[in-house]
């Protein structure tokens, strides 16, 4: 491709796509789901398929009442497309990064100039978080097509409007972000900054007195993107829904969202766990201007340059957003990436000649380390699923199905991957029930021809090991199969009132 291509807008954003398809598109075809997240999200999407219920998500037939559906009908919709399930679960987050870079280009472009889009583009396929959440098939990955054109929106309307149109593009987008996950309304939060930046009468923020209806219209536009998924969902359960789907209401709308937000059951961490533990190596290489930008950043601001305050306000705020949250996961202040690297982008071109000014060789370890920098994580791309090769628990059910000859198939203190890698029937009793090994020996006694995949340190209460036989790899996966002539008759099928489900997949997984 000829140099001079990047000297255009147009050249510099087709670079950048193609570096974006690059890093996080290395490898695909070849990765298979790696954690439990994957698997849980893949095997939602398989079950949509097959159920034809789009609007409540079942695992193995459990109602799955953790997450809204939206990722799933992504994967769902692709599958039905004619793409491989192990593709079509990576690609929603490939497409997302895609958007998110043209995004982040044309904003600094935008903003500034032709060569701060570029660099901007750079610095947030470059950023160690960016590449390890969008090539995961997870939801978070997924959640930033949603953010990104939030905020490419609300900037093109704050920023640089009015712009109505994309400020409503912004709002519709927020409102699918959160039936993708509940923190789809973060680019709401570019308000508050602007609205300070107004009120203080700072430089290159758009005024828009007298426009209370057409703000309030946003408002309605997140309503009716949320309605999508919502109010046929509202309908089924109100009207026809039994009392599991009752229940599936009341968690996904308040104990998943506010109830996980003050008083999360995992994940717990003090409030300064991402500014300790995550930001130093998952916003690599940002981190490392640091010291050099927030002096910069500070003269910036006392020019009342509107730009900044807008993006560094809602970088902040993301991260007071979640840290004042109970609950943590590195992953949750990735949205506040987009808008760092746009504050930082402008001021690179000087810190680089500040750097290098007296050093003319400098510039070329700078440059050659970048390239290693992007070439090593499309290595990567490749090697990882190379090197990890079968997934443990499709190895299992594959060795399961064998020894069993295909018999149902009882599972105990399971996780995700057992389910969606299955090639027989299955028996279960819920993912986080009480009691489930005692229930699987009261099974075994009414449907002798079955077996059960009991944990090690569970077999002996109910089961006699010289009769079992162990599976797996001994590590991560390590079980007994257990037939009904194990039962050592110490354990008593005791009355529960939770339900049994049986689950087949129509069509495996290969």
């Amino acid at each position: 491709m000829p140099w001079q291509l990047i000297h255009s807008p147009r050249g510099s954003l087709l670079c950048l796509l193609l570096l974006a398809f690059a890093l996080i598109g290395a490898g695909l075809g070849l990765r298979q789901p790696s954690n439990v997240d994957e698997e849980r999200f893949l095997g939602v999407a398989l079950e949509m398929l097959q159920s034809h219920d789009w609007l409540i998500a079942h695992r193995a037939g459990e109602i799955y009442p953790d997450k809204p559906p939206l990722f799933m009908w992504a994967i769902a919709a692709l599958v039905k497309l004619g793409i491989t399930p192990l593709v079509a679960l990576f690609l929603p987050a490939l497409l997302a990064a895609v958007v998110a870079t043209a995004c982040v280009h044309d904003l600094g472009v935008r903003l500034w100039n032709r060569r701060v889009g570029m660099i901007a583009g750079l610095l947030f396929l470059a950023t160690y978080q960016t590449y390890s959440i969008q090539r995961a098939g997870q939801i978070d990955g997924f959640l930033l097509l949603w953010i990104a054109i939030g905020f490419y929106g609300m900037v093109r309307h704050l920023l640089l409007g009015p712009a109505w149109g994309w400020f409503y593009i912004a709002c519709a987008a927020m409102g699918f972000g959160i039936i993708s996950k509940g923190v789809g309304f973060l680019p709401a939060l570019l308000l508050l900054p602007y609205a300070y930046g107004v009120r203080r009468g700072w430089a290159g923020l758009a005024r828009m007195p007298g426009e209370g209806r057409a703000w309030a219209l946003g408002l309605l536009v997140v309503l009716a993107a949320v309605s999508v998924w919502l109010l046929p969902l509202l309908i089924k359960v109100l009207v026809y829904g039994n009392e599991a789907e009752r229940n599936y209401l009341s968690n996904i709308l308040l104990k998943q969202t506010a109830k996980r937000y003050a008083d999360a059951w995992h994940h717990r961490e003090p409030f300064w766990y991402f500014f300790t533990n995550v930001i130093p190596k998952n916003w690599l290489p940002l981190v490392l201007v640091l010291p050099w930008m927030v002096p910069a950043w500070r003269r910036e601001l006392r020019k009342q340059d509107g730009r900044y305050l807008v993006l560094l306000g809602w970088v902040l705020l993301v991260l007071l957003f979640f840290s004042l949250s109970s609950g943590k996961r590195k992953l949750y202040i990735y949205p506040a990436v987009p808008a760092l690297v746009l504050a930082i982008a402008p001021l690179m071109p000087w810190l680089l000649l500040r750097w290098f000014a007296e050093r003319p060789r400098g510039r070329t370890f700078f440059i050659g380390l970048a390239v290693v920098w992007f070439c090593a994580w499309f290595a990567r791309g490749f090697i990882e699923p190379i090197k990890d090769g079968i997934s443990p628990r499709q190895a299992l059910m594959i060795s399961v199905a064998e020894q069993t000859h295909g018999a149902q198939l009882v599972l105990t203190h399971w996780q995700e991957g057992h389910w969606l890698f299955a090639r027989q029937p299955l028996v279960h009793f819920g993912m986080g029930t009480p009691n489930q090994v005692d229930r699987a020996a009261g099974w075994l006694r009414s449907h002798p021809h079955a077996y059960a995949l009991i944990s090690p340190h569970q077999l002996s209460r109910c089961f006699i090991a010289d009769k079992a036989a162990r599976v797996g790899d001994g590590d991560d996966e390590d079980w007994y199969l257990v037939p009904a002539a194990a039962d050592n008759g110490q354990c008593l099928d005791a009355a529960s009132t939770q339900p049994t489900y049986r689950f087949i997949w129509e069509q495996p997984l290969d």
